[in-house]
């Protein structure tokens, strides 16, 4: 559950803090005309991310067994890479993020109202499939037929909403290059898990050999349907008798990306901290944060 929690969080702050800077933006230049377009881009993206995530869960359903292992390891592979790329691209760009998205928003606010919906979509659209695929692989991977997944999911995008809301006040203050380190960092552990997954189950669709050569089986010392073993599971994935396959990968996986992301760049050696988007001059009642503060291209 706390894995999902953290994936719900993770996921779904960043997506809350691109809304925080669009909404920022036009209230603080005055635009407050272009707001219904913003979160009619937005919603649509959100209802696209739920459909998504819909498809992946009841289709699968009507497959043969080996077909439903083989598209679950496959998109379980897939989200790894999607959700890989993400934690490096937030940890390198995120310094950039606010002036980034104020050039986009210029140039549709130039455009019209058309352009503004697709630019909110396009902004808040990536987050949400990425993360209702890597959601989806990681419950499909903690496969313990409770909704506690789901739950920690929900939970975790709740606290990514009420945070978004208190950084948008003005009530929070955190250092957000730190933040996005570690929980990038404790992503990376879960991705492994979800990637050790998904290689056993194409192993189990037989496209994989290697099925039936275990590195170790510890069932007996930490049993699956303990309390212990189901904490364990839940937060890093993990499998009391994997493969050699599965272990080959997960710490082929793990170590150098984990090395990589930890490693004192980007945040680490960047001139300065990652901030709220009030300490970035967008909180709206900063009248002393003049126009002329929006980027030029």
């Amino acid at each position: 559950m706390f894995s999902n929690y953290l994936i719900g969080m993770r996921e779904g702050l960043e997506a809350s803090l691109v809304v925080c800077i669009l909404i920022a933006y036009l209230v603080k230049t005055g635009r407050r005309d272009a707001l219904r377009p913003i979160w009619t881009g937005i919603s649509v993206a959100v209802a696209l991310a739920l459909g998504f995530g819909c498809v992946l869960e009841f289709g699968s359903q009507e497959l043969t067994f080996q077909a439903q292992e083989a598209l679950g390891g496959s998109l379980s592979i897939l989200a790894v890479g999607l959700v890989t790329w993400m934690v490096f691209w937030m940890r390198r760009t995120a310094r950039h993020l606010k002036s980034e998205l104020h050039g986009r928003l210029d140039a549709a606010l130039a455009m019209g109202t058309g352009a503004l919906v697709a630019t909110a979509f396009l902004a808040v659209g990536r987050e949400g499939l990425e993360t209702a695929l890597f959601v989806w692989a990681s419950v499909h991977a903690a496969g313990d037929g409770t909704p506690r997944p789901l739950i920690g999911v929900a939970l975790g995008l709740a606290t990514a909403v009420l945070l978004g809301w208190l950084f948008y006040r003005g009530a929070l203050r955190i250092n957000l290059a730190k933040f996005f380190t570690w929980t990038g960092g404790m992503l990376v552990v879960v991705a492994a898990g979800v990637l050790a997954y998904g290689v056993h189950d194409l192993q189990e669709a037989d496209l994989l050999p290697g099925l039936n050569s275990l590195a170790f089986d510890i069932s007996g010392t930490i049993p699956p349907d303990s309390w212990y073993g189901t904490l364990l599971k839940g937060v890093f994935n993990f499998q009391p008798d994997p493969t050699v396959v599965q272990v080959t990968v997960w710490l082929l996986y793990l170590v150098p990306t984990l090395a990589l992301f930890l490693a004192p760049v980007g945040f680490a050696s960047g001139k300065g901290k990652v901030k709220s988007p009030d300490e970035q001059g967008t909180q709206p009642d900063d009248r002393n944060s003049a126009q002329s503060k929006a980027p030029r291209t």
